[in-house]
């Protein structure tokens, strides 16, 4: 099959988008990647990446075709409009090109945040009449104010009619918790387009841990890896972190940057946390076996203050659970059920840091062998269910209308 997918952020940006373009293309279908000039999640182009420089390019048997797009900056309101309207409109235009010149079986839409980046597949899917593969991982628009603090209520209006067109013209809305299904099924009567396809890790355990890291600190680390933004609720972590600032045992590692590290790095300083709270930056997928290893939990946590955010997995825990490490969360929704059914860990509600020091001390500490093992519980559920190749393979028989 020859297949379009439609999305803002791809390689060398760490997405789900490249497993879906590489794997696809690996097995022998023929690839095209509609994207953006790469700049996530710094805010500013990455070298050798331009107005003028590598719009089109080949990786991996995949054509990538870039869009301009003004690079999102420091993730402030008016740049992160400028950002998603800029390849929405740039976007679109390249899909009126591409319909012209390259005929495709079907699109695929990863659509992270924003929605806006659908539009693009949607003027594709019309014009050379293919079906339409939404893939969800944020609901719009409340994702908007979750993530973005917008509540007027005429921008929510217009962009819930955008959101309900989408769907409307998207033949298989795939969903990667299932706790989406009925605020997608609330927007209009999309119930049998909608099918469970969750998100997936590289297999944590079996890659190489040899990648060379900054050296940890001494005694129990309590690790988080991935996004360091606004919906990881970081002030709550922080305030777990001041509860035990008196317990030599117990170190925080922050692996990964986003809109709220500068934020992180202040408040250690503030608190007299340093002995106690390290932020090492952001690092390649390669390095987190090396990481995770050092880790005695992996911690993920999330805002409770909006309800979309309880109906998200992040996909950091399910590599979380491929490398065989136990999981505190701080969580509440799909993510914290997901933890409960593996028995991969122990959770507390997202916000509440008093009970997940309680967990900790209480709990972790008190047996750190009986709590290792839960690890070893996630990792045979993300091998049932979560691994790559699985969920890929998936993938083709639902574009393949198996």
């Amino acid at each position: 099959m020859r297949i379009l997918l439609v999305t803002q952020y791809f390689y060398p940006e760490n997405f789900k988008s490249n497993d879906i373009a590489f794997e696809l293309a690996r097995k022998g279908h023929k690839v095209d990647v509609l994207t953006s000039i790469p700049n996530y999640p710094e805010g500013k182009f990455y070298k050798g990446y331009g107005f003028l420089s590598r719009r089109i390019e080949k990786q991996n048997g995949v054509r990538i075709f870039r869009a301009f797009q003004f690079p999102r900056g420091k993730s402030k309101k008016i740049e992160l409009l400028l950002n998603y309207l800029s390849y929405a409109i740039s976007g679109s235009i390249w899909a009126f090109s591409l319909t012209v010149f390259r005929k495709y079986n079907c699109v695929i839409v990863h659509q992270t945040s924003p929605i806006t980046q659908a539009l693009p597949g949607v003027i594709i899917k019309k014009i050379q009449r293919i079906p339409m593969y939404l893939w969800v991982l944020d609901i719009w628009p409340e994702a908007l104010q979750s993530g973005g603090g917008i509540n007027n209520k005429y921008i929510i209006k217009i962009i819930d009619t955008f959101v309900k067109f989408v769907y409307h013209n998207s033949d298989k809305i795939l969903v990667s918790s299932e706790g989406f299904t009925k605020p997608i099924s609330k927007k209009g009567n999309y119930q049998d387009k909608i099918e469970y396809f969750p998100n997936w890790s590289e297999d944590m355990s079996l890659m190489s841990q040899d990648f060379e890291i900054p050296e940890l600190p001494d005694g129990f680390i309590i690790m988080i890896a991935g996004n360091l933004g606004v919906s990881q609720d970081l002030d709550a972590v922080i305030e777990a972190a001041i509860e035990l600032k008196n317990d030599d045992r117990i170190k925080w590692v922050l692996v990964g940057d986003g809109s709220k590290k500068k934020w992180v790095d202040e408040a250690i300083v503030n608190n007299g946390l340093q002995k106690n709270v390290f932020t090492v930056g952001r690092f390649p997928q390669e390095a987190m076996p090396a990481f995770f290893q050092k880790a005695g939990a992996m911690l993920i946590t999330l805002n409770n203050q909006y309800e979309d955010l309880k109906l998200v997995v992040p996909a950091r825990l399910q590599s979380y659970m491929s490398a065989g490490r136990p999981v505190l969360g701080m969580i509440d929704g799909a993510a914290s059920e997901l933890i409960i059914s593996a028995n991969c860990g122990f959770v507390v509600p997202g916000g509440d840091y008093l009970s997940l020091v309680k967990v900790i001390t209480e709990k972790v500490l008190v047996d750190l062998d009986a709590f290792g093992k839960l690890g070893q519980n996630g990792r045979e559920y993300f091998s049932n269910r979560f691994r790559k190749d699985k969920c890929i393979s998936h993938l083709c028989n639902i574009i393949e209308g198996k």
